[in-house]
Parts: C-alpha cells; structure tokens; sequence
C-alpha cells in the first residue's frame, strides 16, 4: 500500500472521530473538560441582602439603639428593624429586614449601647442577585473548565457538571527490547515514550486509561488488543512499537486477524514514517506509533492528536510561520522539523534524528515543511509543553 500523505492522514484521523457524548461529572473530575452545556447559576450571587463591611445595619435616622448581633453563616435576625434601631453585623451577614445602610465600624461613634455615624440610603449593602442573577448564563458551552470555572460553578450550587468527557486511552508499549527504569543493558534501550505519552494525552484532551508493557509476539499484542475493544474501556488503543515492517513488528498481522478496519497504513512523513490508524471491530480506534522516540512523537501529533482533539470537542487553531533558518525540504515526503517560535520567524533547532528527543524538547513547535518546499510559510504544530 503507497503511503498516505501527512496533510491526507491528519484529515483522516480527524475524520475517523466524533465527539464523544456528553457526561454529567462530579467537579473534581471535570478540570480540563470543555462544557456541552451552558453554564447557569442555580443560585442567585448573594442569595439574600447581605452586608457589604464590618459594621451596623441601621434604620431610619441616627443615632440607633443597637438591638442585637448578626454574624455571617449565622441565623438570620428575627426581626425587623424599626426605625431608630441597629444591629451589629458582619460582612456577609444577612441584613435584616428594614435595614436602609450598613454604617462601618470606621466610622461609628459609639456611646454604651447607642451608635452614630454618617450614612448613605443602601449604602454598604449587596442586594440580592447583584453580582450574578438566578439563572442566568455565566459560561457558555464549550467553554473550557478551568480551576475558576470550577470554583464558580461550585458557587453556584452545582455538584456536577455536563461536559464533553475525555477520551479513554489505552498504551501498550511492546518490544523485548525496552526497559522502563535504570540504565539499559547493551542491546537494550529505555523507554522514551511511555513517559511523554500521558502529558501529550492529557494535552490533546484525554487520560490515560492503562498502560500495559508486552513482550514481542503476536499472540500477546492480540490479545492485549481483544481485551481493549471487547472490555470497551477505552476509545483509542495506542499501540508504541511492532508497527514496522520488521520480523519483530506483529501490528499489522494482528490487526488483519481481529477484522480491523485499516484507515492509514504508513505515512510519508520524515520522521514517523510508520505509523498507523484503524478501526476495531468494537468502534475504538487504534493508534500504531514507530518506536524510535521523535518518530513516535510526529506520528502521535499526526494521528493521535487529532483524534483526541475531536472526540473531546476541542477545536483546533492553524499557525502558519515563516522559517528563520536554513531547512533541507524532502522531495516526496513531508519533514516535521523541531522550532522555536521568534520575532523573526521559526528557528529550527536541530538534533532531530529519529531516535532522539533532544531537538523536540528544545523546541516548541514542529514545522510542517511540505515535500519540495521553496521558502513559503509552513504550519506550526504546537508542542505540549506542560500545565
């Protein structure tokens, strides 16, 4: 099968999702989601006349005779305010009934259980629904649910919030090959993109559901695949490694013996050439990285990317560049080349072999340098670069 073009495979990827349907979550879980509703207050802000400042709450003309106290978060006063009277109050508090202004501590002249000041009709008062009304829209959908928005959400009154969910993923690193803490032995290499694959994730808009570390082999690739689609906990399956073409890359023949459908089958793209995307039978997506580290990389803002973004409901934003530094286009293939973005343009970086991240986590974007390119200006994927 000739390989896919990079501009093709990303519509492709794009193609093959569809936002996930709405999910009513608790707040704690919500952070980071996007609203599939508008945002309303279920309370007004606040919900009764309360006092704006230490103070008195008066009524009528001075000076008062002070009656009694009210705190915040205590009971309301029991009764209402004669004209003449005043109660002690605090900020927040409830104002009682037939209060005309609050006078503060500052500038009351108290004598024994008397009190005289300056004071203005509604002054120091917040009226009910004056900073946000009942029902009324605050956030509206799509809106993205930040650590404000949750607090603002929790003010008024909700527990839980409809939001477009996150994508589940599932990640199997494979490779005999591959170890995942202390120094490799000779013939062995540490993994590389375990570790970047949750970040990228969670940047994209989903979480990572499991993580599963298989030994080369058919066998254990399929069946690790069976369980995701069969058990649905997952809608994208990102399988790192055997997408190759070599004796060990079982990827392919796997996903022929399951019945998948295969969608993207090798991209032209320098570095990621082998990449992957299909369809399992369940409906879940699943997403073969190469198992050099910078061509995983490419391949994950290539394909996985995409599709996270859509299942989430996130739209995405183009940036386009001029290139401020020499870059060597390919003549057939795409080149995702790291950057850092300047006043001047795009400055590539280097150090972007294959098998290395050192040019990408120097950089914050990659370069889309299409094959043959002549010195136009190129898109610019941004790089997750941490909350």
């Amino acid at each position: 099968m000739e390989s896919t073009t990079w501009v093709t495979a990303r519509a492709l990827a794009k193609g093959a999702a569809a936002p996930l349907e709405p999910a009513s979550v608790p707040l704690a879980d919500a952070l980071g989601t996007r609203l599939a509703a508008p945002l309303t207050a279920l309370v007004a802000v606040p919900g009764v006349d309360v006092s704006a400042m230490d103070g008195y709450a008066v009524a009528g003309a001075g000076p008062w005779r002070v009656a009694g106290r009210v705190l915040a978060g205590g009971a309301c006063y029991g009764a209402e305010l004669r004209p003449g009277e005043a109660v002690e109050i605090a900020t927040g508090a409830p104002t009682p009934a037939g209060a005309s202004a609050v006078l503060p501590y500052e500038h009351a002249a108290v004598d024994g259980a008397r009190v005289n000041g300056p004071v203005e009709i509604g002054r120091h008062i917040r009226q009910r629904g004056e900073d946000i009304a009942e029902g009324a829209v605050v956030l509206g959908a799509g809106a993205v649910v930040t650590p404000v928005a949750l607090g603002l959400a929790a003010a008024l009154g909700h527990d839980e919030l409809l939001v477009r969910p996150r994508p589940r993923v599932a990640v199997l690193i494979t490779g005999d090959e591959v170890v995942r803490e202390g120094l490799p032995a000779p013939g062995r290499v540490r993994d590389a993109i375990g570790p970047f694959l949750p970040g990228l994730v969670a940047w994209a808009g989903g979480r990572v559901a499991s993580t599963g570390v298989l030994p080369d082999g058919r066998e254990a690739l399929r069946a690790a695949l069976e369980t995701a689609w069969e058990t649905g906990a997952a809608d994208v399956v990102v399988v790192c490694g055997a997408s190759s073409k070599g004796p060990a890359d079982h990827l392919r023949a796997v996903l022929g013996d399951l019945g998948a459908d295969v969608i993207v089958d090798g991209v032209a793209v320098r570095p990621g050439h082998p990449q992957l995307l299909a369809r399992l039978p369940g409906g879940a997506l699943a997403v073969g990285l190469p198992g050099n580290p910078f061509a995983a990389l490419g391949a994950a803002l290539t394909l996985l990317a995409p599709i996270l973004r859509e299942l989430a409901g996130i739209p995405v934003r183009t940036e386009t560049s001029a290139l401020a530094g020499a870059v060597r286009a390919h003549p057939r293939d795409t080149r995702l080349v790291p950057v850092r973005r300047s006043g001047r343009g795009a400055v590539p970086v280097g150090h972007d072999r294959p098998g290395s991240l050192w040019g990408a986590a120097l950089a914050d974007a990659l370069a889309v340098v299409p094959p043959g390119w002549a010195g136009e200006q190129v898109e610019l994927i941004e790089l997750p670069l941490g909350g």
